[in-house]
């Protein structure tokens, strides 16, 4: 297969075209066909202008010029991951999160997640000017498809006597800023019609952190009849009655009776996302041996006095009632994957770190326990890439490697359709033909996450707090 991207014009996703279009080639090892769901030999990739011009044999004049990247055997190429809730929020202290905008996007990149969605912004004019300065090529770091502030009472200062009119006007503004999904938590029925409504208009999506009704929270299957596109954590309907909260019921939500059934079907009809977050509860809970033991260092990020300070605290008490949601989602997620959800879950880490983990790795946690619940690991790759890719409406050019697509991908060690742990053994990254050597961006960022010391500390605490 081959594209012409020579004479090709490339609008998307923020990337300009190239006066000179730079060429590169990767040979060597296999890659995962999202379509078929398997590896297949790699008999060569052209990349040209970013993107992927040709897969097949490589002649020499697709050689010639063109910078070569050898993939070694028992090493495999991997469409770049998709994280639908890549919070670059951390709370240090514990009163309140603050956006990283030095680490985190090296590290989302440096594990292979080249596309975020930060799932609500801290600071949205500060994680503009990050999404800008990475597509301009001044930073490394993943696609940032900015979610803007969070619309509802969970933003700071957000007023419930808002009108719908004032919706729509803060809906055009963070438009105009560039903003490419939005995200509700703590949002009336009324407020989140005319968020969806206007959303919708300028033809992007909008997530919900809802609830089951209870106090006045809209539950996900009454967003989903006004038209929301994709749902976090909850999966709503009658499964979840409003005399409880959302958490109390999906502690012991059975997905063996008609209304899971039902909710499950409404989402299948008309084609929303769940974004399941699986092992966000798992951080607050037992911790899970299998998916929670540190694969990496991830405190050396910390900077020398932040660590000493991580290190002498008390262990963070364990919450019972997370730690049987964490294991009651893998039965509801297998479940709703079961019933025919396998193209709607979407990969989502939600962890606002507090310094032990940090959410540019949970992408590999998040995986890991999909794959525990028993989805298979090509269905697990495929949520982490393609599924992504069409929820944020971006499928034509990310989500898998095909010709004419964007030449975001990952190399690792090892066959993760034999163990999906594979996934954590990243080698380079490549985002838009660009290539970075994973142990490079890992070791540029070490020490750097949180104050040098005492006088620093107000930069990691909210404004409201310093």
């Amino acid at each position: 297969m081959r594209f012409d991207l020579l004479t090709a014009t490339v609008l998307v996703a923020g990337i300009a075209p190239t006066a000179h279009a730079q060429r590169s080639v990767i040979t060597g090892g296999h890659y995962f066909d999202v379509n078929g769901g398997t590896m297949r030999i790699n008999p060569g990739m052209l990349i040209v202008a970013g993107r992927l011009a040709s897969i097949g044999p490589l002649t020499e004049a697709d050689r010639a010029g063109a910078e070569v990247f050898t993939v070694e055997d028992g090493q495999y190429l991997l469409p770049g991951l998709f994280d639908l809730h890549a919070h670059y929020a951390i709370d240090l202290f514990g009163d309140g999160r603050v956006d990283d905008t030095t680490a985190y996007p090296v590290l989302f990149l440096a594990n292979g997640v080249t596309s975020t969605f930060p799932a609500g912004e801290m600071d949205p004019h500060r994680m503009r000017r990050l999404r800008i300065a990475i597509d301009n090529g001044d930073r490394p770091g993943p696609r940032i498809y900015n979610s803007g502030p969070y619309f509802g009472s969970w933003r700071a200062g957000w007023s419930n006597t808002m009108t719908a009119d004032s919706i729509h006007q803060e809906v055009d503004y963070w438009i105009a800023m560039g903003v490419k999904a939005f995200k509700a938590k703590g949002i009336r029925a009324d407020h989140l019609r005319a968020l969806i409504e206007r959303a919708h208009q300028h033809g992007v999506t909008v997530t919900g952190h809802l609830g089951s009704g209870f106090r006045n929270t809209v539950n996900p299957r009454d967003a989903i009849l006004m038209g929301i596109d994709r749902i976090e954590h909850f999966i709503g309907g009658d499964a979840m009655t409003p005399d409880r909260s959302a958490y109390d019921v999906l502690e012991s939500m059975d997905p063996d009776t008609d209304e899971f059934r039902s909710i499950v079907e409404l989402y299948l009809e008309r084609g929303v996302n769940f974004d399941a977050t699986m092992s966000a509860y798992g951080y607050y809970a037992e911790r899970d041996p299998e998916v929670y033991a540190y694969f990496t260092d991830e405190q050396r990020f910390l900077t020398p006095y932040m660590r000493e300070i991580i290190e002498r605290r008390e262990p963070r008490r364990v919450l019972g009632q997370f730690e049987s949601i964490y294991w009651n989602k893998r039965r509801l997620v297998k479940a709703f994957y079961d019933a025919g959800g396998h193209n709607l879950i979407t990969l989502g880490t939600d962890h606002p770190s507090w310094g032990e983990f940090f959410s540019a790795f949970g992408a590999h946690r998040e995986m890991l326990s999909l794959a525990l619940s028993g989805i298979p690991t090509e269905d697990v790759l495929r949520i982490g890439t393609i599924n992504g890719a069409r929820a944020l409406g971006v499928s034509d050019h990310l989500g898998s490697l095909e010709v004419g697509k964007l030449a975001d991908l990952f190399v690792v060690d090892g066959n993760p359709l034999d163990d999906i742990r594979n996934t954590r053994n990243v080698r380079w990254v490549m985002r838009g033909g660009r290539r970075y050597d994973a142990a490079e961006l890992l070791a540029s960022v070490e020490g750097t996450l949180g104050p040098q010391g005492p006088s620093d500390e107000y930069a990691w605490r909210p404004r409201g707090n310093r």
